[in-house]
C-alpha cells in the first residue's frame, strides 16, 4: 500500500466524518449529512475514458482504444468479459474511476458476490483518490450500491459488510451504523486488516487519538506496514507525544523505502525534534 499512504501526506485529513463523536463538538450518533440524490448521477464513460487516455502515452491510449472497439463491437453475452478486460487495464495504469465503471458494466452483465465486491472496492479506491468535490459523492454513491448488491447477496461476507460499513461512516447514512457493521466484521474476524484499518482511521477523524493508538498497536501486531506506522505517528503527534511519534513515523519510513514519504517523514520527524 506504498501508493496509498504517499496519498496520506496531503490528503487524510482533507475530508470531514460529520456525525462521529469529536470532543466537545458534537454529540455521539448524529447523522452524518446524506448524499443528494443528484450525487446519484451517471458518470460519462466515454468522457472518462477521453480524459484518462489523454493521461497516456500514444501507445498505451492506442491499445485502450483498440480494447474499447472489442467491447462495443462484442455481442451482449460478451460485454461483460470484455468489460473485465478493460477494467483490468485501467487498473494497471492506476486509473481506478474507468476501471471502477467497466467493473459496475462486468457486475450488471454477471452479478456476482465476487464481481460486486470487486466493484465496490473499485469505486472506493476512485473515491479515496480524487480531490474533485464533484465527483465524490457519485463515486461514493456508487460503491455503497456495488456493496449493498452484494451484501443482498450474502449478509454474513466479512468484506461487503466492511465496504458498506466504509461507505456508510463516509456519508450514506449515520455514521454509528456504520461504524457498528465494521465492529461485526472485527468482533467476528479480529484479525481483518482492512475493517481494523477503517475504525483506527475514523477514530483519528473523529478526534479520538487514544483509541486510534490502541488499534494500530494492535493491527501492527498483527501486521506490520507503513500505514499503519503512520497513522499511529499521527495518533501520537495530535497527543503532543512527540517522542513516540518519531518512532513510529520512523519505522513507516523504514517499511515504505519511498522517497517521496521518507521526504516528507524527515521534514516532520525534524519539526517534532524542535518542539521537544
Amino acid at each position: 500500500m506504498i501508493s496509498a499512504i504517499v496519498l496520506i501526506i496531503g490528503f487524510l485529513f482533507t475530508r470531514d466524518i460529520k456525525g462521529l463523536v469529536k470532543p466537545n463538538e458534537s454529540t455521539q450518533g448524529a447523522a452524518a449529512t446524506p448524499i443528494e440524490p443528484e450525487a446519484t448521477t451517471q458518470l460519462n464513460l466515454q468522457e472518462i475514458s477521453n480524459t484518462g487516455k489523454n493521461l497516456l502515452n500514444a501507445s498505451l491510449a492506442k491499445e485502450i482504444t483498440a480494447l474499447e472497439n472489442a467491447y462495443n463491437t462484442s455481442s451482449e453475452e460478451k460485454k461483460g468479459e470484455r468489460a473485465k478486460v478493460l477494467a483490468q487495464k485501467w487498473d494497471d495504469l492506476e486509473q481506478a474511476v474507468p476501471s471502477a465503471l467497466y467493473l459496475e458494466i462486468a457486475s450488471g452483465k454477471e452479478p456476482s458476490l465476487s464481481n460486486w465486491v470487486l466493484t465496490g472496492d473499485r469505486f472506493l479506491k476512485a473515491f479515496d483518490n480524487t480531490r474533485d468535490s464533484v465527483m465524490q459523492p457519485i463515486l461514493l454513491s456508487k460503491a455503497n450500491a456495488a456493496y449493498t448488491s452484494a451484501f443482498a447477496l450474502d449478509s454474513t461476507n466479512a468484506a461487503a459488510k466492511t465496504g458498506l460499513g466504509i461507505t456508510i461512516v463516509n456519508g450514506m447514512g449515520m455514521p454509528m451504523k456504520g461504524i457498528a457493521m465494521l465492529l461485526e466484521v472485527v468482533r467476528d474476524d479480529p484479525k481483518n486488516l482492512k475493517a481494523n484499518m477503517s475504525l483506527g482511521t475514523f477514530a483519528i477523524k473523529s478526534g479520538q487519538f487514544d483509541k486510534a493508538i490502541i488499534r494500530f498497536k494492535d493491527i501492527i501486531a498483527i501486521k506490520p506496514s507503513p500505514d499503519a506506522y503512520f497513522y499511529l505517528g499521527t495518533a501520537y503527534e495530535s497527543l503532543g507525544k512527540n517522542s513516540d511519534a518519531i518512532a513510529a513515523y520512523t519505522k513507516s519510513k523504514e517499511l515504505a523505502a519511498n522517497a517521496t514519504l521518507s521526504g516528507f517523514i524527515d521534514k516532520k520527524i525534524a519539526e517534532l525534534k524542535e518542539k521537544n
